[in-house]
């Protein structure tokens, strides 16, 4: 039987593995949400830094939910391969910068130790969009969602990120020691902010005099995380024990590319994150909105449409002409609402994206990208599309973006056939679609959900005519027509402006 990874020894030249020792740097920073993306985005580029300058920047990895990372990484030591796969090639790296991966449910009073231990000055965060527990409309906490308020009700065995927050700090005050710089890594708007926010809110309702003291004396920078990484499969696990001679059951596939912008805010120390291909920057929010609309939005865009149209992953959403010219289409429409991004041709960058969306080797479910819509349509699809009326430029785009995601919301394809919706308000999007026979109804429902539609775009009649057209189209005569209309129109619009242009 092939020996599972736990070390370094034995691997073959071809393997790329930390040129430090592992086990000669301390930990310095918990990071909670310890799945495929931290494994491909800040724990690599943390392996880098170590390999770079040293330091006691190791990571102890916190599961809020599942146990199955910790089951997965600890009989191995920590170690994990990373395939990182670009168009032309792929190549195996060994991850050493993971020092412990506990689980909230089941490692309690270890993670309670590491977020209170002096040496911990960083804890990080990839919880993805729902975990949060956030209401958008206050900025505070949402005190429906189900950790929120259960920590608001048990704040002394809190299982949410406001309350395990909350009570570290309130420990590390208690005991004397300095506070954690805070660092949020999810595709959120501001998300440093954002996150302040959060725990302010929190500490005011579960904490009295605490809410000052976050305020004034914790760190908070924003940042931009973009590395697209689809979920570990079998045929993963396979590849990595071809390429290492090893099982690795923690391993997973990523592509090549990969960016990390941070507010260079932190007091306590970081590593040398800036060797490892880190952009430090005094204003993150400029390539943080780029990637939101651009990347992700264009994403979730395919996501629906491509799903609704049988495509499983997203490099077939892009060998299907129509699809592949509506995403180019929404990437030039997300670029129109953005202002000058230093350093970046956008133009550039949108071919950029096709690429990366093009690369055959990343199996990137489509289902995947459409879960949890409720969570990301707002910076991704309606923020711009809100850009796009006040600038006077066509909202097309994200129009059949918003209605692709309503004929989502179904849970049904053409065929009939069932899906889950995966989304964190998936009982009310089901009430809705229930009640819903007709396009406009199903729209005004819709638009209607408390906290979701900004009124820019509930209040617009020409942007409620444009999804509802849209939406009947799919209804009517299938999602499978209204991409083909979709991308012919599209294409004709292209078409004149390059002859304006010309």
């Amino acid at each position: 039987m092939t020996p599972r990874l736990d070390g370094l020894s034995g691997l073959p030249g071809g393997v790329d593995r930390p040129s430090y020792d592992p086990e000669a740097h301390g930990t310095g920073i918990v990071h909670l949400g310890l799945g495929a993306f931290h494994k491909a985005h800040q724990a690599a580029y943390t392996d880098a830094a170590l390999g770079a300058r040293g330091g006691d920047w190791r990571i102890a990895g916190i599961s809020l939910r599942s146990s199955d990372p910790a089951a997965q990484l600890s009989p191995q030591n920590c170690y994990y391969t990373v395939i990182e796969r670009s168009a032309e090639r792929s190549r195996a790296r060994v991850i050493g910068s993971i020092a412990a991966a506990l689980h909230l449910g089941t490692d309690r009073l270890r993670v309670e130790a590491a977020l209170r231990a002096p040496e911990t000055r960083i804890v990080s965060l990839t919880v993805t969009e729902k975990g949060y527990g956030i209401d958008r409309s206050t900025g505070g906490v949402d005190s429906t969602h189900p950790a929120v308020s259960r920590d608001l009700e048990n704040p002394n065995a809190p299982v949410g990120v406001a309350g395990l927050l909350v009570q570290a700090l309130a420990a590390r005050y208690a005991a004397g020691v300095s506070p954690f710089t805070l660092l949020c890594c999810d595709n959120l708007p501001e998300n440093g902010s954002m996150l302040r926010g959060l725990l302010i809110d929190f500490a005011r309702r579960a904490a009295s005099g605490l809410a000052d003291r976050i305020a004034a004396e914790v760190a908070f920078p924003s940042t931009l995380v973009d590395r697209i990484t689809p979920a570990a499969t079998d045929a993963t696990f396979a590849a990595v024990e071809k390429m290492t001679g090893r099982r690795d059951l923690a391993a997973i596939e990523t592509e090549a590319f990969s960016q990390w912008v941070v507010e260079d805010r932190f007091p306590t120390g970081r590593p040398a994150w800036d060797e490892a291909g880190v952009l430090f920057a005094d204003d993150v929010r400029p390539y943080e909105e780029m990637k939101l609309r651009m990347l992700n939005g264009a994403h979730s865009m395919l996501a629906y449409a491509g799903f609704l149209c049988g495509c499983r992953h997203v490099v077939d959403v892009m060998r299907d002409k129509a699809l592949n010219a509506l995403v180019r289409r929404h990437l030039s429409a997300a670029a129109a609402t953005l202002p000058p991004v230093a350093g970046v041709d956008l133009g550039e960058y949108a071919e950029s994206l096709v690429s990366r969306f093009c690369n055959p080797h990343l199996r990137h479910e489509t289902h995947q990208i459409a879960m949890d819509g409720t969570e990301k349509l707002p910076q991704r699809i309606l923020a711009p599309a809100v850009a796009s009326l006040d600038s006077g430029q066509s909202p097309d785009s994200f129009a059949f973006a918003a209605a692709a995601w309503m004929r989502y919301c179904l849970g049904r394809m053409d065929g009939d056939a069932r899906y889950n919706l995966r989304d964190p308000r998936e009982a009310e999007l089901a009430a809705i679609a229930g009640r819903s026979a007709q396009a406009e109804d199903l729209v005004h429902g819709l638009m209607g959900l408390p906290g979701l539609f900004p009124n820019g775009l509930r209040n617009n009649e020409a942007w409620i005519a444009s999804v509802s057209g849209r939406l009947r189209l799919m209804l009517e005569e299938g999602v499978r027509r209204a991409v083909d209309v979709e991308a012919s129109e599209a294409v004709m619009d292209a078409d004149g402006i390059s002859s304006a242009n010309g």
